[in-house]
């Protein structure tokens, strides 16, 4: 089912800013079914493309650090469905228990290799098998993880009307967040504390703008975007 009918959506979800966001959604089934048709077909074309870098890579990481070669973590998806999220591993084995869930800097928890595919973001390419799936798409809202999904205004909680996303525009205009987290850090402010109130509700924007925008067009654009954001890291 590409949408719910409005009265089947969680009852959290159901308030008059995310209603405003469905009535938009619900006029765009024909661009919502495109959006998964396309996302099927170019994940299983790339997933065989990128398959022989998918091999070099397990086997770099095995190599490099004790550990497995996928992170797998719970995220939230759309209408609040929790899933694991595919990454490939880039910090030191149980590193959510060692310290925050954000990332930033020189983290010392980072392994090796894990700093180098970090900023070309291919870390993100065992996402593919996500969006496979069907928990993610290539383009939408990046998956959080429950306790920051905890924190959403009623009006975020709109962004859960569609499939988190392995890239978006606030992806691309906040490619730079660990340096924007790092300016509040040396204020004394907590690693926490920033994301929720300062970069969640201006990435939200981004988010909800692209509810409004909606279309597979612009889907295409964004992840061309993203390729040539990311070849000028």
């Amino acid at each position: 089912m590409i949408l719910k009918k409005y009265n089947n959506l969680p009852e959290n979800m159901q308030n008059d800013e995310v209603k405003k966001y469905y009535a938009i959604l619900s006029k765009k089934k024909v661009n919502l079914l495109l959006k998964r048709i396309f996302d099927i077909c170019m994940s299983l074309i790339l997933l065989i493309i990128l398959s022989p870098i998918i091999l070099v890579l397990s086997i770099w990481i095995k190599l490099d650090s004790e550990g497995p070669v996928f992170y797998r973590q719970e995220r939230i998806t759309k209408y609040g469905k929790k899933f694991k999220i595919f990454k490939f591993r880039t910090m030191i084995q149980d590193a959510d228990k060692k310290g925050s869930l954000i990332t930033i800097g020189e983290d010392p928890r980072i392994t090796k290799i894990g700093s180098k595919i970090r900023k070309c973001r291919i870390d993100e390419i065992p996402q593919l098998l996500n969006i496979l799936k069907g928990d993610m798409s290539f383009v939408g809202t990046r998956p959080e993880v429950a306790k920051y999904v905890e924190k959403y205004t009623d009006e975020m909680k709109a962004t859960l009307l569609m499939p988190a996303g392995v890239t978006s525009r606030a992806s691309i205009e906040y490619k730079n967040e660990d340096e924007i987290i790092s300016k509040y850090l040396s204020k004394g402010e907590k690693v926490d504390d920033v994301y929720i109130k300062r970069v969640l509700p201006e990435k939200m924007k981004w988010n909800l703008q692209y509810i409004e925008k909606f279309n597979i067009l612009q889907d295409i654009k964004v992840c061309f975007d993203t390729v040539k954001s990311t070849l000028k890291f």
